[in-house]
């Protein structure tokens, strides 16, 4: 064969993967016996499959077999090749299963989230109620929600908690993709789509709105007219003059509010 055994592990380095990974070894799947280079090959394969019934997600935790991309030898999970002694991973994780050469990433394993993830150890800690790993900046400064993560992104419907974008967390304490958040930013949608919360500071807007009342008379059949209101950013209820413009909140100063029926009072 010929070449020393640093040689060999260093064979094949960078030059394996997937458009998700790069690593010199494939999985094979437990749920359908099929060869992928990762689970999120598996998973873009089988959700397209015609007969949805058929189509399923693979549990990370349950890949037993991969197979070298070196040699082509199938064994169990390992670092090394049995066969030919390849590093399969230079970042390897016996409890995900998992493997990657790129180890700039800064991966690194969180117990509590049971996952491995991104972006160097140091610069996250994990919040218990809202069940995922946060950036440091986030400590005691974000609003809990419990389970914030463990749910679809609400503009892509793509799941979070284990996504591989980047993900933000809204002044409300709900979460999307980044690259969702913005794009909802350029469209002038400054509202969580989940609660409804200004996700922005919005009191220069409040103040255009206060300066557009001001000036805009509203018809003698409806210029005493009074409504009720429910505000999203605070969620107080009060009853005020309706205006075309909008409802200003009497709490917060908001103009986030909506129309609701007067409350019933008991009797």
């Amino acid at each position: 064969m010929g070449g020393s055994c640093n040689e060999r592990l260093d064979f094949g380095k960078m030059g394996y993967g997937c458009k998700h990974y790069r690593r010199r070894c494939k999985i094979r799947a437990p749920c359908c016996n099929e060869v992928f280079d990762c689970r999120h090959c598996h998973n873009e394969a089988t959700s397209m499959l015609r007969i949805i019934f058929d189509r399923h997600e693979l549990v990370r935790q349950d890949v037993t077999q991969v197979i070298c991309s070196v040699c082509d030898t199938e064994q169990p999970v390992a670092r090394l090749c049995t066969n030919c002694g390849v590093n399969m991973g230079e970042y390897f994780c016996e409890v995900c299963r998992f493997y990657d050469d790129d180890i700039d990433k800064g991966q690194f394993h969180c117990d509590d989230c049971g996952i491995c993830r991104v972006g160097g150890r140091e610069n996250f800690f994990h919040c218990s109620k809202c069940g995922s790993c946060y950036s440091v900046s986030l400590r005691n400064n974000h609003s809990c929600v419990e389970n914030s993560m463990r749910h679809h992104c609400p503009i892509c419907y793509e799941f979070l908690f284990d996504s591989l974008k980047d993900t933000s967390v809204m002044k409300c304490g709900h979460t999307m993709h980044t690259e969702c958040y913005h794009e909802m930013i350029k469209r002038d949608k400054y509202c969580c789509p989940i609660c409804s919360r200004s996700i922005i500071d919005m009191s220069k807007a409040w103040k255009r709105m206060d300066e557009e009342i001001e000036v805009t008379i509203m018809p003698e059949d409806l210029r005493y007219k009074k409504v009720w209101i429910l505000c999203n950013d605070c969620n107080d209820t009060t009853e005020v003059f309706f205006h075309i413009i909008g409802q200003k909140c009497r709490h917060c100063q908001s103009y986030n509010t909506r129309m609701i029926s007067p409350p019933v009072l008991p009797q």
